[in-house]
């Protein structure tokens, strides 16, 4: 049979099929499964009405690559890249046969070559890479085609495929492990005989039959068992740079070929029996490692499986239900209670209480009104409700979240980095010493200098060492983000070692930022004040400005205004300049006045203060708890707000802040982290709002809440998806646990590495001795990274 989509021949025993037109029709491999079942769900069959029937002819791809073109189709490519404009997309890819950071340092080598990619970052441990490229100069087909040439089989992330892709390899595994496994036991079998004298009195032939009869059974796991170690080790000298694999596979390679020739020639010894160990053991170590690194990524891929796969929107005076990739903006959907919303959108119903703890970690419901937005993988938990789509497939928050989690799994931390140095030094090392051995015993005594060797090689594999950062990096970015808190970039664990100074926005960040009008003093119109005021805050996204809004259903319109930021607003109506903000704005126009201590906002015209606002806000949840604790620990927390120093001071004295600084403009709030820096403090910085985006870029390390502005979002490294300010002190703890584990990692990792060498550049361990010890050091490591978990 042909493949109904690349009309390649059916290989014997693949059972696939996809669904056309009411028939099954047979394909060949589940990659052009996937591509079928894409084109037909999106509408566009005509292509294979319309196609050349000859089989396609592309022999540099594999057969689920054939028909990478249609990852360009805008329709497709909606639902796994994001455009952040300028024609810059980024696209998340699930890449096949990534074993070492050498296979990621080869494919972002490869890419950065290509003409319109800005960034490529590889993720070793979920096997992910992401690029951000220009779509005017490029096509996502040109990528996929590039890492396809070069040895790579990556497909646009989606959270089913990255399951599949898991149970793919765990299948490959338990076959290759079931080959050598059998194998192992018939060589021992023979072995034992062997060695303890059980064919003493045989002939010399039966004796060679026996040692063939080894042969016949190591041989399947040398050739097929043992293809991942020889697959890593050729990418990494393609790649020119030394990885694990590279000492396993000549360790491997080695002994066979001696035991083939002394089978041959009869002469010398064979150790079929230690290669088919080895082989069992070792892969039985990354089996295991493969089962670690999938419950440690569970999490952040089976987010996206949880948004619902319909919904349901409105069609004229009716419904109708039809795929969640066919919402587009601008849809009205139904949302029942106790469903789970499947787009981002702005709540039509009047009210609403949405469990979000899948995006903030917050089990409590959130309250929402007409007008709110609500996001998808929130649930509903009220009445049925009516929401306006605003943002769907990639573009939605839930996404980004995604998004943002591969990017930080993807940074690596400067101890990472170390680390693989190390890594690649040790490598050299171990080479030179198996050298070095073999020659010494082949003057001692030849007959052991191969086993010997092969010892050295497998026993000092730095497999431990190059898991010691990313298992336990991959761990706190999970269960941070279990905790509602995203990380951009790995700088926190760095950070954290050498904090010292905290600099924290008061408005919206020690407090909720949800302002109420307590009292006014007019000193003209009550009425005409208001109206003055609603129309100028109306130009503003200050937290203080919400509740100045809504002081008339007929605000003033104004010709043009101004902000100035940290100060307040000015604008132009019916030919008077106004202005509203801090008691220094308007001094500037009325040195003279002087309001009292509670009412921070003023209004004037150039002839005189019109009306004077006592707006006040709550202390955030967690934040007393908070201070208390950061100075606990020796850490000093310090105010920088732009309100009033009479209002800073007053919050400072209810959470016990010694330092602060208030009426401060952005330049002053940046030159007080460049004057921290420039003393050798390391600086974190939370706040929230526009006028903090100068600040969060410049500090060591910037935090800010999901509420916040977008240029504060975009300067921040860590986003605070909840509303608590107990995060904080989540992220510190986390940042110094992170670091412990992988100091222990590390120690660990390199002291079973130098303390078996010698043991085994002597002879005092057997080469299934050594492999089981290698397999067991990297499962320590990884078991105590698994910790990380657990709060």
């Amino acid at each position: 049979m042909e493949c109904f989509h690349c009309l390649q021949p059916v290989p014997r025993g693949v059972d696939l099929t996809v669904r056309y037109r009411g028939e099954e029709k047979a394909v060949c491999c589940a990659g052009c499964e996937a591509v079928a079942n894409t084109i037909i769900q999106h509408n566009l069959d005509a292509y294979y009405q319309h196609r050349d029937e000859k089989p396609l002819e592309t022999p540099l791809l594999p057969d689920e690559l054939k028909q990478l073109t249609l990852y360009d189709h805008p329709d497709i490519q909606k639902e796994f890249i994001r455009d952040t404009g300028d024609n810059i997309q980024i696209a998340t890819l699930t890449v096949e046969n990534i074993t070492c950071g050498a296979c990621g340092w080869l494919i972002e080598q490869e890419l950065m070559r290509l003409q319109g990619v800005h960034k490529a970052v590889v993720n070793v441990s979920s096997r992910r890479l992401q690029v951000h490229w220009n779509d005017s100069a490029l096509k996502l087909s040109e990528i996929l085609q590039t890492l396809a040439r070069i040895g790579y089989k990556a497909l646009p992330f989606q959270p089913n495929e990255a399951e599949h892709q898991y149970e793919k390899q765990r299948k490959g595994y338990i076959k290759r492990l079931g080959v050598a496994g059998i194998a192992t036991m018939q060589v021992m079998m023979v072995a034992f005989g062997l060695y303890f004298g059980v064919g003493g009195d045989l002939s010399e032939s039966l004796q060679r039959f026996l040692w063939v009869v080894s042969l016949v059974f190591a041989t399947p796991v040398i050739l097929y068992s043992a293809q991942p170690f020889y697959a890593g080790a050729l990418r990494g000298l393609q790649a020119s740079k030394l990885n694990m694999d590279i000492p396993v596979s000549i360790a491997l390679l080695g002994a066979y070929s001696a035991s083939v020739y002394a089978t041959i020639t009869n002469t010398g010894e064979v150790y079929f029996e230690s290669i088919s160990m080895f082989t069992f053991f070792l892969l039985t170590g990354r089996f295991l490692e493969l089962l670690a690194k999938e419950k440690a990524l569970r999490f952040a891929t089976n987010r996206l499986t949880l948004l619902p796969k319909l919904a349901v929107r409105e069609v004229g005076e009716g419904t109708e239900e039809i795929a969640v990739r066919q919402l587009k903006v601008g849809d009205i959907i139904r949302v029942k209670p106790g469903e789970t919303l499947p787009a981002d959108g702005n709540l039509l119903t009047d009210k609403a209480q949405v469990d979000e703890s899948l995006l903030t970690g917050e089990s409590r419901p959130a309250s929402k009104i007409k007008g709110a937005k609500v996001v998808a993988g929130s649930l509903n938990q009220s009445s049925p409700i009516r929401v306006e789509v605003t943002e769907v497939a990639q573009q939605t928050v839930l996404a980004g979240i995604i998004a943002m989690q591969d990017a930080a799994l993807a940074d690596k931390p400067k101890v990472q980095q170390v680390i693989d140095k190390v890594a690649g030094y040790f490598i050299a090392g171990i080479l030179l010493t198996a050298t070095v051995t073999f020659l010494a015993w082949w003057f001692i005594n030849p007959e052991h200098a191969l086993w010997v060797t092969l010892a050295v090689l497998v026993a000092t594999c730095p497999c431990a060492l190059s898991l010691a950062a990313p298992t336990a990096l991959t761990g706190i970015i999970h269960r941070l983000n279990n905790d509602g808190i995203l990380l951009k970039n790995a700088d926190v664990i760095e950070s954290v070692k050498s904090l010292k100074t905290v600099f924290l926005d008061k408005t919206g960040t020690l407090t909720e930022g949800k302002f109420k009008l307590l009292s006014k003093r007019d000193y003209a119109k009550s009425h005409h004040n208001d109206a003055l005021t609603a129309g100028l805050e109306s130009h503003s996204e200050h937290p203080i400005a919400a509740p100045l809004k809504q002081l008339s259903v007929q605000p003033v319109s104004f010709e043009s205004v101004e902000n100035y930021q940290g100060l307040g607003l000015e604008g132009i109506a019916n030919g008077v300049r106004y202005r509203i903000g801090s008691r220094t704005f308007i001094q500037q126009w009325h040195p003279q006045h002087q309001p009292d201590g509670q009412h921070q906002v003023v209004l004037a015209s150039e002839a005189q203060v019109l009306a004077e606002y006592h707006v006040d806000d709550q202390l955030r949840s967690g934040a007393s708890e908070t201070i208390a604790t950061l100075k606990q620990q020796g850490y000093t927390p310090i105010i920088v707000s732009g309100d009033s120093k009479d209002r800073v001071e007053n919050v400072a004295n209810r959470l016990g802040i010694k330092k602060w600084h208030g009426e401060t403009k952005p330049e002053d709030k940046l030159s007080l982290i460049i004057d921290a820096q420039s003393s050798g403090q390391t600086v974190w910085m939370v706040g929230d709002g526009i006028n903090d985006s100068p600040v969060l870029a410049q500090a060591d390390l910037s935090m800010t809440f999901s509420s916040a502005s977008d240029l504060a979002q975009t300067s921040a490294d860590i986003i605070l998806m909840g509303e608590s300010l107990w995060q904080i002190e989540t992220v510190i703890k986390g940042a110094t646990k992170v670091r412990s584990i992988m100091r222990q990692n590390f120690s660990w990792a390199l002291l079973y590495n130098v303390s078996i060498l010698p043991f085994a550049a002597l002879g005092f361990v057997a080469p299934w001795a050594a492999a089981l010890g290698m397999s067991l050091s990297s499962l320590l490591v990884i078991a105590n990274s698994l910790r990380l978990y657990k709060k």
